[in-house]
């Protein structure tokens, strides 16, 4: 894991929840946005749908996880781009890594395997892999290049974390698992949960935060760098089907029978809201493209939009089926829903030319050039909030002669920059201890003559009788009498 970094926690605005109101203005302007996820697309599978995962980098395909497979759908088309469906049990949890090169599934016998699907580039025709936590294969021609011993029990959740170099994995063997994948090793391995874990994630602030839901009705915080790790239980009172971190890793939903409930990590993870608005186990939840708007899907047929602010409901979506999986597009074009009869339902809004336009001249600022006018023009209309916090400016030190002299490793000029500069003595102290330390004093008092010699000989008849400096001095002394 990466060394220890504080964790950066952004404060959020705690609000009771508001009474919602159909007809006001922000009411019907979500019911104008969510009704242009028009015509959805029905796709019947072989098997209910486990799991949805959005690519996160253009041009967001997305994984559908269903039976003994893994089907990789186009976001233009609809359709099957690519089928993983080496397992020999049913497949769970069809994740891709941030950069999505790379992606990650579990299946029933413990194992996770992760593989490179991106077949569309030309440089993807190379040897691509498909680790698995306890196999690896090579995508070309299946065969097995590496074997992992891990999990006892079905491996329900399977993803990369936030650093990418790492996999976080959960099973029915109630651990949870943080593995290497160069080295192949288990990092971490958490194992205080007492019954199935069903869900794991990881702050996006910090890789080594986790979050984890449990069959014993617990949510647990995790600590990859406490020699503790589990450093705060959340209780939900209900068997938990899906957890996960909300914008800034400030606050964390979980999800189990009907309600979905907030915790704030801020105020030592204490309870902060419950929402009941389903009627039904809630089987899913996810943020929107923006992170304003969490969703939750449910066995009721229903999912709900929330309001990340106040946490009313600003719309709901009605499907035929009970709902298990639920992702939508980090470019808020599209909605996958799965069902537990194996229908994938797929809605993709209609988008106005004027707004792609928009969406373009954003993204245009967002990544203007380094040096740019438009990179120095960028945030000057932005205005700062009661909530913001002010980053104060640290101005560096300009570095002494002596200390510049130091780090090239010129200690003879380093010497003689403290010698004839007026400073005090302790400084010339400080860096003929400095010297004895790095095994340069030899260095930086050879070749000197009778007239270059004489700065540091008058120093040491000046203050060799110091009874602060007298230990240094004299090895300095001693030094000069071997020289």
């Amino acid at each position: 894991m990466d060394e220890f970094r504080p964790v950066a926690l952004r404060p959020v605005s705690l609000q009771p929840p508001l009474a919602a109101s159909a007809d006001s203005p922000l009411a019907s302007a979500e019911a104008r946005y969510w009704a242009r996820f028009k015509s959805p697309v029905l796709v019947k599978e072989y098997a209910s749908i486990s799991h949805i995962h959005f690519c996160p980098s253009t041009p967001h395909d997305f994984a559908v996880t269903s039976s003994t497979r893994v089907q990789i759908y186009s976001c233009a088309s609809h359709s099957v781009k690519k089928t993983l469906s080496r397992f020999k049990d049913n497949a769970f949890s069809g994740s891709f890594r941030n950069d999505g090169k790379m992606m990650v599934a579990g299946d029933s016998l413990g194992n996770v395997q992760a593989c490179c699907p991106i077949f569309h580039k030309p440089w993807a025709r190379s040897r691509r892999l498909i680790a698995n936590i306890k196999k690896i294969f090579d995508l070309q021609s299946r065969a097995i290049l590496r074997t992992f011993l891990g999990h006892k029990g079905a491996t329900r959740v399977a993803k990369f974390s936030s650093n990418i170099t790492n996999v976080i994995s959960a099973s029915d063997d109630k651990t949870v698992r943080v593995w290497d994948l160069p080295s192949e090793n288990a990092l971490y391995t958490f194992t205080e949960h007492e019954d199935h874990v069903r869900s794991v994630a990881v702050s996006p602030e910090n890789s080594n935060i986790l979050v984890s839901g449990s069959y014993d009705h617990t949510v647990r915080l995790w600590d990859a760098r406490s020699p503790d790790p589990c450093v705060a239980v959340m209780y939900h009172k209900h068997p938990v089907e899906s957890v996960m971190f909300l914008p800034g890793s400030s606050l964390i939903a979980s999800a189990g029978s009907n309600q979905l409930k907030i915790w704030n990590v801020l105020a030592g993870c204490s309870h902060f809201q419950t929402l009941s608005n389903h009627t039904k186990s809630i089987t899913a939840m996810c943020l929107d493209g923006s992170g304003s708007r969490l969703l939750s899907a449910s066995l009721d047929n229903q999912v709900k939009v929330y309001n990340m602010e106040d946490y009313r409901v600003l719309h709901t979506l009605k499907y035929p089926a009970p709902i298990l999986s639920l992702a939508v597009s980090p470019d808020d074009t599209h909605i996958a829903v799965g069902m537990a009869t194996g229908l994938l339902s797929i809605r993709q809004r209609v988008v106005k030319t004027e707004d792609i336009a928009k969406a373009a001249t954003a993204r245009k600022i967002q990544q203007a050039r380094g040096g740019s006018l438009a990179h120095f023009k960028r945030g000057l209309a932005h205005r700062p909030e009661a909530a913001d916090l002010k980053v104060e400016e640290v101005r560096k030190t300009k570095m002494k002669e002596y200390d510049q002299m130091l780090r090239s490793f010129q200690y003879g000029k380093a010497l003689d920059s403290v010698l004839g500069g007026g400073l005090p003595p302790i400084v010339v102290v400080s860096l003929l201890e400095e010297l004895i330390h790095r095994g340069g004093l030899g260095i930086a008092l050879g070749g000197r003559d009778d007239t270059t010699l004489e700065p540091i000989t008058q120093f040491l008849v000046t203050y060799i009788s110091h009874p602060r400096y007298t230990t240094v001095l004299v090895h300095a002394a001693e030094e000069i009498l071997g020289e």
